[in-house]
């Protein structure tokens, strides 16, 4: 498996743990069989959405596929220190990345909110495939312009404006243009 994709890795460790099987784990999280094997081999990066069925069948925070150790204090990530890149594609099928998730919390044991810095690449000539999960999702753009599709509406961000909204609603998140975008955002999934 890739150094860069350990999500499926976790997934896998997991599920195994749970003594259940991939079959059980693609049904149960209405996913297909080839999926799971994916994640799990490092082969696909997955959107947010599968993880988040996934962590839901297997009775995780989503946050658990991304923590490297406990801590149950505060947790302090200093600039420039946000930790290793998890990458996740920005639709399910995608064969690469086009977000790369920076975790401000990883070592934070229990957490319910998922802190991240995300680095968007430019936009592709590919139209977005919009997702939902339960929860509900803040973003603050620090950088370049933003595009989120939003059930029926489009919104534009730029530098300094943010959004909430809840995530169960069909949504995607890309840059607008040609140029990356980063922003800070946090992600509340129940589990």
């Amino acid at each position: 498996m890739p150094e860069k994709n350990k999500v499926g890795e976790k997934v896998a460790e997991i599920r195994k743990s749970r003594k259940i099987s991939p079959e059980d784990l693609a049904e149960r999280a209405q996913l297909s069989l080839i999926q799971v094997q994916q994640i799990e081999e490092g082969a696909l990066l997955p959107s947010l959405t599968p993880l988040i069925k996934i962590s839901r069948v297997l009775g995780v925070r989503l946050g658990t596929f991304l923590d490297d150790a406990d801590n149950i204090g505060p947790v302090i990530t200093r600039k420039d220190g946000a930790g290793n890149v998890v990458r996740f594609a920005g639709k399910t099928d995608a064969p690469k990345s086009s977000l790369d998730f920076y975790s401000l919390a990883a070592d934070k044991t229990g957490r319910h909110m998922e802190p991240f810095l995300i680095d968007i690449q430019s936009a592709s000539n590919v139209a977005p495939a919009l997702s939902s999960h339960e929860g509900e999702e803040f973003i603050y753009v620090l950088s370049g312009d933003v595009e989120i599709l939003y059930g029926t509406d489009v919104h534009a961000l730029s530098a300094g404006d943010s959004i909430y909204y809840d995530s169960i609603v069909m949504h995607h998140v890309h840059a607008k243009g040609s140029a990356p975008a980063r922003i800070l955002a946090v992600v509340y999934a129940p589990y």
